[in-house]
């Protein structure tokens, strides 16, 4: 084995622990020791890696960006591409939901007003939009407002997203997924 996909290896076996520890611990429970623990190093061979918890989180949301990109740009095609995409958004987070608590900064506490700082949450940010471009481009060719149409449609589903993950949605009986429906069948795209 080379030394090349041996450091893959390592670096691949952090980021699974590290996915493991921020689902329990949340970004601001969650320390490289505990992250070196569970990949089975010590917290200084992390640094070999990562220069910080951050870093790790950061690298975690960009594969997990990218996965939503994919997903969405397979499924926003044709004359239907603004629904087909909004509900890739919707069905990418819901069989993920750990990705969302992730992309939300949710832990154990709740969820968190922080992002990884200055020099990385613009880079996320920008990920994120490039992820939805395919949505907007959808919306652009209906409404003058496109960008307001991908917020509520970003906000609907996550909003729907966590109400079904804490069940809140119990209350009323209805499905997350069909309510997402429902809310695209009344859009103008």
């Amino acid at each position: 084995m080379s030394a090349s996909t041996k450091k893959e290896l390592g670096r691949q076996r952090i980021l699974d622990a590290a996915r493991e520890v921020f689902a329990e611990q949340g970004l601001e429970g969650a320390s490289l020791r505990a992250i070196a623990a569970r990949a089975g190093y010590t917290p200084a061979a992390l640094y070999f890696h990562f220069d910080s918890r951050e870093a790790i989180y950061a690298e975690l949301l960009r594969a997990s960006l990218a996965d939503l990109t994919a997903a969405i740009a397979a499924a926003a095609q044709g004359p239907d591409a603004f629904r087909q995409g909004a509900l890739a958004l919707f069905d990418f987070y819901a069989e993920r939901p750990q990705e969302l608590a992730l992309g939300l900064y949710l832990g154990p506490g709740g969820p968190a007003p922080r992002g990884l700082g200055q020099g990385v949450d613009p880079e996320l940010n920008a990920l994120l939009l490039a992820a939805l471009a395919p949505i907007r481009d959808a919306a652009a060719a209906a409404s003058a407002e496109p960008d307001a149409l991908v917020a509520e449609i970003f906000a609907q589903a996550v909003g729907l997203l966590v109400l079904s993950e804490t069940r809140r949605l119990r209350l009323f009986g209805l499905p997350a997924r069909g309510l997402m429906q429902r809310l695209l069948e009344r859009m103008p795209c």
